[in-house]
Order: C-alpha cells, then structure tokens, then sequence
C-alpha cells in the first residue's frame, strides 16, 4: 500500500513523535522514509537569515536517518530552504517528487506564537499535498501497529 514515506519535521517534539507513526507504518509496509526538514528563511537587505539552532536540528536528523537505516529501513534525508512564511508548498513538492504514498507530521510545529505569526503548517499541507497527510497529536504513545490494521480493499 505504502512505498514512501515523507516524516516532514521541524525538530520539535510533536513531529518526534510522529516519527514513532512513520517508522511502524514503514516498517509494516515495507516502505521507505524520506525525512524532510524545511528550512524557513527570511531575507534581509543583505542575506538570507541563518538560525542559531540550525546546525543542530541538522545533526538530530542525520542521527536519526542513521538510526533508521540500522533498524533496517531505507532512509534518506532532505533539507530545503524555503524563502516565505508557508512550508507547506515545499512539503509537498518533495512529496510530488519521491513519488510519496503518504505524509506523516506532528500536529503542532513549535510555540503557539509562531503558528500564529506563520499559520499552521498542517491544514495548509493538506489542501496542496499529492497524497493523504497524517497529523499526530501531541501525546500520541502507541505505535501505528497496535493500533490499525491495513488491508488492501477488495477489488470489484
């Protein structure tokens, strides 16, 4: 059913855990993870802003692509810049290009504030992406196995 997967992530908690959903379904799919991490970036008069924190978001997904393929999953991992407010088109575009079955997210980025100042990532991604979106919500524990069946529906 699921060939590839796209975890988009911001590095905050709630997209870990939708890591836990990815790596079942990949896992019981057989798909492989594409790890997407969208780099917001603002123009100034001179440059493209840089975020402190950038370099070790950076780092916390090239561990966890590592991580993944020693579990026995194809992982790969991209990192896009993107000029503007609104990820989501990016999201999606990479999702278009690998050919993604599905899109796995955290249902909250980081802080309240920022959501407000950028708009949700989430609904946006769902009205522009080529294929279904799953948004984990925060506290979300049990693995996507214990919790759902997947079954091919029967043809005609």
């Amino acid at each position: 059913m699921f060939d590839t997967i796209v975890w988009a992530t911001d590095g905050s908690p709630d997209a870990d855990q939708a890591l836990v959903f990815a790596k079942a379904l990949a896992h019981e799919q057989g798909a492989s993870l594409v790890v997407v991490h969208v780099v917001q970036r603002y123009a100034s008069p001179t440059r493209l802003a840089v975020y402190a924190d950038e370099q070790v978001v950076r780092t916390k997904l090239e561990e966890a692509v590592a991580e993944l393929e020693r579990d026995g999953l194809p992982a790969t991992l991209r990192v896009v810049d993107h000029i503007g407010p609104q990820p989501a088109q990016e999201i999606a575009d990479l999702a278009r290009e690998v050919e993604a079955d599905l899109i796995v997210v955290g249902s909250r980025g980081y802080g309240p504030v920022a959501g407000l100042v950028r708009g949700s990532v989430v609904p946006r991604l769902m009205h522009v992406a080529p294929c279904p979106v799953v948004a984990v919500p925060p506290g979300a524990s049990s693995p996507v196995s214990e919790r759902w069946e997947f079954e091919e529906p029967a043809l005609g």
